[in-house]
């Protein structure tokens, strides 16, 4: 059973920068997709970012392009999401979400099998 684990949350003014962690002690980076995704209160867990192993590629929101990053340390067992000029919608609960990599990495919540528990982001304006 993977288990990941984030860390990072907290609140910031709109403009302002958060880096959260995703922990992730049971995982391959050579072989593993690596993801982002947001839900706010009484929606579904939307789309931010992943990333494929090595330079294969990965996908991003149009919301968060050129805002945000999955920077990554294998040797850490951690990859990140480094998010920069934060907006209020960028606002929720943020949750880190892995899964096998098969030649492409999917934007789709429920093709990931690995979730962590989520760390909330909150953006003041």
């Amino acid at each position: 059973q993977v288990q990941l684990v984030e860390s990072g949350g907290g609140s910031v003014e709109a403009g302002g920068s958060l880096r959260l962690s995703c922990e992730a002690p049971g995982i391959l980076f050579i072989s593993t997709c690596l993801a982002w995704f947001r839900q706010r209160p009484q929606q579904g867990r939307a789309f931010i970012a992943t990333i494929a192993p090595g330079d294969s590629g990965g996908d991003i929101a149009d919301s968060v392009k050129g805002r945000f990053t999955i920077p990554r340390d294998s040797a850490k067992k951690t990859f990140y999401l480094q998010m920069d000029d934060l907006r209020p919608q960028d606002a929720g609960t943020s949750y880190c979400a892995t899964h096998p990599y098969g030649g492409h990495c999917y934007s789709g919540a429920s093709l990931y099998k690995a979730w962590g528990r989520g760390t909330k982001v909150t953006v003041s304006s």
